[in-house]
């Protein structure tokens, strides 16, 4: 069957597999709509409902109670989600099957794994209870902030429901991140307790992970413990009375550790991501209601199974690592995998090498990697047996029906549904997306909302878009996994969420919905750049540029790429004296790379004499969108100061 064309993919359909859904959670479309509008008629009711799988300590008084911005779940109930996730799961006869699969990115010299660890949900309850009692003795108790930034090992998994079982918040920091996104990070949460390792592996390399904690801890004196996983064994320094090796902290640590019973709305962790003001945003999410929303979405959007070994390639440094790689899948009890490295190491076929060793049956990864596996040819995912694979799914950003198209026929061979799911950060799990036994799927659309979420297209001044429309993308009722707050700034909560639509969460994201009622996603109408789906501050990545003492002035913009679905591309003006070579493209992007990591790292660097500016100053941001897009200004021009400052821009460029 030939792969169609984007533009011929626009109207098609793909019914659910008659096999697939024949066993599944939801069987049909009309299953699918009697439910749906019960959950948004009856929310209460619903959840309620639901919340009846996981185990509360204590049962709520009230399911939600809402007051605009705020939201409480299971309000007055008591829950531990750590608890969910494991003693639950024992309790059902889990206790033996394997909770964490888990292989390491070194290979032998025929390209085979060197560690492959299988953890079973009794063992992972023995770690993370030892894991448990060794924090506390070293002082961290109940609300204390507990900063984890290290490799996709199985302690990464470990440590975060050991901290959720003390009822200590944790907030897990990209490992590709530089020293200095820690020091923010860290000051910004309040964290007195960092959990790292030696290093991680990465292309056949060492990410020297506790060195960057060393630079961190060095500009500030609020961090009392380290802990330090021994994982690649490189040299590093370990300071007296601060520093402790993870083997010391659970050494003769007792592997019971009764998990604490927390209110419902009791901060269950926080999670950093960009915003435009330049300064990273601590998103807050609570126990409860996050627990239940992982669970369900997990389980109706994978289908999980009890025999299912499901894989997300995300990080758990990224919210989709948090919500399904951790606390999604294993409150459902299913076998959840975790690699460590780079899907091309040591060559292009990993992940299919992986599918196929493993068995692996559900299949979750990002439309950047499906693009950068297309550009090898379908020769890799050809020699591997990949007839496990029940479903697969993307996420992280809009997936193009190219892709979407190369995925179906080459990984999930034209009998795997494909769930393309839209969420953010901000939203605990995802909000639009097909359920796989009951939604037709259209290449490139998200399409139907969940159960509970009531979404709506609306005009920049607030007016609902009825029918076929696009506009900016809503939602106009609360949800169990939506974020509380910003960590610290109630008042960028209000501003940033709920003040430029009142009434209602605005998304930040445009949308286009067709006569079917499909959404399609159109990307961030705000000054966020989302590369490979990492969302990064046009104002955090011009910061980094502007501190190289060459630079007067920066502005950076995202414009389309075919691999990384965006990338950036930053203009700048450069001191007097310095004369614009490609040596300092270089040295720009490798200093953006040291301040804020790779991910932000420019793609295009272009050297301006001025930037344009309205008369107030404000950059206009849009006309070098359009340039760098492009290559021409087509919209209004009427604000602009000085017009000769496009044209030599455009000139440049020509």
């Amino acid at each position: 069957m030939s792969i169609r064309t984007p533009e011929s993919t626009a109207h098609v359909s793909y019914p659910p597999p008659k096999e697939f859904s024949a066993s599944a959670h939801i069987k049909s479309l009309d299953e699918y709509r009697r439910l749906y509008d019960r959950s948004i008629k009856d929310p209460e009711g619903f959840w309620g409902e639901v919340a009846t799988d996981c185990h509360f300590f204590k049962k709520w008084d009230r399911v939600v109670k809402w007051n605009l911005p705020d939201a409480q779940w299971f309000v007055g109930g008591q829950t531990n989600i750590s608890y969910n996730c494991l003693d639950l799961q024992i309790e059902r006869g889990r206790g033996d099957h394997t909770a964490i699969l888990w292989e390491g990115e070194p290979c032998d010299d025929r390209g085979e794994p060197r560690e492959i660890r299988r953890i079973s949900y009794r063992e992972l309850h023995r770690e993370v209870c030892r894991f448990a009692n060794g924090l506390t003795a070293l002082g961290v108790r109940k609300g204390d902030r507990v900063t984890l930034y290290m490799p996709m090992v199985p302690e990464l998994a470990i440590a975060m429901l050991a901290c959720a079982r003390i009822g200590a918040p944790h907030s897990v920091i990209f490992g590709g991140f530089s020293s200095q996104a820690i020091l923010d990070r860290v000051q910004d949460a309040e964290s007195h307790y960092i959990v790292t390792a030696d290093g991680g592996w990465r292309r056949g390399s060492i990410v020297p992970l506790k060195a960057n904690v060393d630079e961190a801890c060095n500009m500030t004196d609020l961090v009392k413990k380290v802990v330090v996983l021994r994982r690649c064994e490189n040299e590093v320094t370990m300071k007296d009375g601060r520093d402790v090796w993870w083997h010391d902290a659970v050494k003769g640590a007792s592997d019971q550790c009764p998990a604490e019973p927390l209110d419902a709305e009791h901060m269950l962790f926080l999670l950093y991501t960009s915003g435009s003001t330049g300064k990273p945003k601590g998103i807050l999410h609570t126990t409860a209601g996050y627990m239940v929303y992982t669970m369900y979405t997990a389980k109706l959007i994978f289908d999980l199974k009890p025999d299912d070994v499901y894989w997300c390639t995300a990080d758990i440094g990224w919210i989709t690592g948090h919500s399904y790689i951790v606390y999604g899948p294993l409150q459902n009890g299913v076998t959840t995998v975790m690699y460590e490295g780079a899907p091309n190491h040591p060559a292009w076929d990993r992940f299919w090498a992986m599918i196929a060793r493993h068995k692996v049956t559900k299949f979750y990864t990002a439309p950047t990697a499906i693009r950068a596996f297309m550009k090898q040819g379908t020769e890799w995912p050809a020699r591997h047996d990949l007839s496990s694979l029940k479903l697969l799914g993307t996420v992280g950003e809009p997936i193009n029906p190219a892709a979407w198209e190369w995925y179906h026929h080459n990984i999930g061979h034209e009998k795997c549904p494909i769930v393309d799911t839209w969420w953010q950060t901000e939203t605990g799990g995802a909000l639009i997306t097909p359920l796989p036994g009951a939604t037709p799927t259209k290449p490139g659309s998200a399409t139907l909302p969940f159960f509970g979420i009531d979404p709506a297209i609306v005009t920049k001044d607030g007016g609902e878009q009825k029918g076929a429309a696009s506009g900016l993308l809503v939602i106009r009722k609360p949800w169990p996994g939506m974020l509380r707050g910003i960590y610290g700034d109630p008042e960028r909560f209000r501003k940033q969420y709920w003040s430029e639509m009142p009434g209602v969460y605005f998304t930040g994201d445009g949308a286009r919905r067709d006569e079917d009622g499909y959404y399609w996603i159109t990307g961030r109408v705000d000054d966020v750049i989302k590369v490979a789906g990492h969302r990064l501050g046009t104002a955090e990545v011009e910061s980094a540029l502007v501190s190289n003492p060459k630079v007067a002035e920066a502005a950076v913009v995202g414009f389309p790429d075919d691999l990384t679905g965006e990338a950036i591309a930053a203009f700048v003006t450069l001191k007097g004296g310095v004369k614009p070579d490609e040596s300092i493209k270089d040295e720009l992007k490798k200093h953006v790379s040291s301040h804020l990591g790779a991910i932000a790292r420019p793609k295009d660097i272009r050297f301006t004499d001025a930037l344009p500016k309205t008369r107030s100053g404000k950059i206009m941001r849009r006309l070098l969108r359009e340039l760098a897009t492009k290559g021409r200004v087509e919209g209004d021009t009427t604000t602009l100061e000085d017009f000769t400052t496009i044209a030599k821009l455009r000139d440049d460029d020509a």
